[in-house]
């Protein structure tokens, strides 16, 4: 997969993190707000934790 992964999950964290700004500027109740940004910052962490050189 090479880094196709890592920078699919880097586009998705980059949606998410736009999706959760875009769900409090609508004042959204704060539950879709808060697991959106969780799922972003998931997958921020997933995506820079690929990248990182590892064992393997």
């Amino acid at each position: 997969m090479g880094p196709v992964l890592p920078t699919l999950l880097l586009i998705l964290a980059g949606i998410l993190v736009g999706g959760a700004w875009s769900l409090y500027r609508q004042e959204a109740p704060r539950g879709a707000i808060v697991v959106t940004g969780l799922l972003a910052v998931l997958a921020t962490v997933g995506g820079v934790l690929w990248l990182l050189p590892g064992e393997g």
